[in-house]
């Protein structure tokens, strides 16, 4: 009798667990954007979020917590119940919190509901520089030695990436690195002449580019932009980081690890549908971004060797805090 009963509540369990995620959304989803109401993640996040909405047939309110590069809002949500009714609204700065000494998680303690979209770095100088691509900038760099002055946003951030990627390729530059709390106010400066040159992400470029306000000096990708169709792709980069590119910061929703797979699932749906609506399609175009809508094993594929490869060149660079051995983040193969 005892084991009957034993057996029944195993069951009356397991029914209740599969109601809950053939029933769910019952409640309002909140919705943890990682960075600041304005910026690219935002932006991204609250123009397709509404759509998927609708396919979920439930309500997911968004707030921005920001602080310690997006750390504070991924912890946050680490914390609370795997249960799909609190999610991770980030970008791809997570990856890189163990090797920059910034926090012992990342997003392999999540699990990607959907990987929306990726930007493409450029390399862009203010609208008057001495130079009109990467050959004549490098050149420009030689003969002035110390002169240039190029914006940064710290460590871990698109500019000091790239800044990595030129160095291994060219040598050591000589140059003025100028910091700044994130690339809109580096491009606002770069406008106004503060610095001449800044590696950024297409999508937070791509207006001022268009508006003759600064000029794009080259694109960090395999295959030349629809959007700057007369900048170069640098081939010495593609030769150098050939299973490297295309690289870029992108755009995902997560939630916590051992959330239930069907409820992953019907997120995963809705996010799917919701990337199709022509409005977010047309914002991802009109701002250079790639979309991208993977989920599930994809999604992981695409994250562990964004993390590999990006960990190591930082690391080799001299960068990085830490090896990314120490976390068992491993070399990617060449």
């Amino acid at each position: 009798m005892k084991r009957f009963m034993l057996s029944a509540a195993a069951a009356l369990a397991l029914v209740s667990t599969g109601a809950v995620a053939e029933e769910y959304p019952t409640k309002e989803i909140k919705g943890v954007i990682q960075w600041g109401a304005g910026g690219s993640t935002d932006t991204v996040m609250r123009s397709v979020t509404p759509h998927a909405e609708k396919a979920l047939g439930g309500t997911i309110v968004m707030q921005n917590m920001t602080g310690g590069v997006g750390a504070i809002a991924l912890n946050f949500v680490a914390r609370g119940k795997a249960d799909g009714y609190t999610l991770l609204m980030g970008a791809e700065n997570p990856l890189l919190y163990k090797i920059m000494g910034l926090g012992k998680k990342d997003y392999t303690d999540f699990v990607p509901i959907v990987l929306l979209a990726r930007g493409t770095p450029v390399l862009v100088a203010r609208a008057d520089a001495p130079y009109d691509d990467y050959a004549g900038m490098m050149a420009y760099i030689k003969k002035n030695p110390g002169a240039l002055r190029m914006g940064a946003t710290g460590p871990g951030g698109l500019p000091s990436v790239v800044t990595a990627m030129m160095t291994t390729v060219e040598g050591k530059l000589d140059v003025i690195a100028v910091p700044f709390d994130g690339d809109g106010p580096a491009l606002t400066a770069l406008q106004g002449g503060a610095i001449d040159v800044m590696p950024a992400v297409l999508g937070a470029a791509i207006e001022g580019i268009r508006a003759g306000k600064m000029k794009a000096l080259a694109v960090f990708d395999v295959k030349p932009q629809p959007y700057l169709p007369k900048t170069p792709v640098i081939t010495s980069f593609n030769k150098k980081y050939e299973s490297f590119l295309p690289w870029g910061p992108f755009f995902g929703v997560f939630a916590p690890k051992g959330t239930p797979a069907d409820v992953v699932a019907k997120l995963s749906a809705a996010y799917a549908e919701g990337i199709k609506h022509p409005d977010f399609v047309k914002l991802m175009e009109g701002r250079g971004f790639t979309i991208m809508g993977t989920s599930g094993k994809e999604a992981q594929e695409f994250l562990t060797k964004w993390q590999q490869n990006t960990a190591w060149l930082l690391h080799d660079a001299g960068l990085a805090k830490k090896s990314p051995e120490e976390f068992g983040i491993a070399r990617p193969a060449k």
